[in-house]
């Protein structure tokens, strides 16, 4: 199913409206959609190298705006979040945050963790839905999933611009790993910072 519903999203990379559906992807993705903004991204800016700016915009926009439904979902219907978070396999995972941030010792590791969600290939759906289960600040919600999704998105779609096919062909090996070890150095040096400062 997941193959299918790719291979759908690489087809509406090519139809005439695909700003419309990037949109639509970019928004349910960060709420329950497998497929990542990323597989129409890289075909749209290889055709429309000028809009390049404009896709990444649009990417950003509607996937922090998708952001805010994962969080009413983790919000308000912890049964439904429960089952997303269930389905991608994280229910553990997201137990151990919910807990170190219950007894006031994850604020620092929860931002952490939702900027590499938004930035790397992790579900970031989990982590908009969860940070609404744990009624994490909506304002810092809103901040890393502006900069993350932003952030990934541009990268995405300029090297895609200056690129091109070689860049596809990266995305469609290696991005995964070069994007986390990026993620996590990004995330290391902002706590040090903190620290420093604190």
């Amino acid at each position: 199913m997941i193959k299918q519903m790719y291979q759908k999203s690489l087809k509406l990379a090519a139809h005439k409206s695909s700003k419309i559906f990037l949109g639509i992807v970019s928004f349910v993705e960060s709420s329950f959609f497998p497929i990542p903004p990323d597989v129409m991204i890289v075909p749209m800016v290889i055709a429309k190298k000028n809009d390049f700016f404009k896709i990444f915009l649009i990417a950003t926009f509607f996937s922090t705006l998708g952001g805010f439904l994962g969080y009413f979902i983790g919000l308000s219907f912890s049964d439904m979040a429960t089952h997303v978070v269930e389905f991608y396999g994280y229910e553990d995972d997201v137990n151990k945050l919910k807990y170190k941030f219950s007894i006031g010792d994850g604020r620092i590791l929860w931002i952490g963790t939702l900027f590499l969600a938004g930035f790397t290939p992790l579900p970031f759906k989990v982590f908009t839905i969860t940070s609404g289960m744990i009624g994490f600040n909506l304002f810092t919600f809103f901040f890393i999933c502006l900069v993350s999704r932003g952030l990934r998105f541009f990268i995405v779609s300029y090297l895609s611009f200056k690129y091109g096919d070689t860049f596809s062909r990266f995305m469609k090996t290696e991005a995964a790993k070069w994007f986390t070890i990026l993620g996590i150095l990004i995330v290391a040096i902002f706590i040090l910072i903190y620290f420093v400062i604190k």
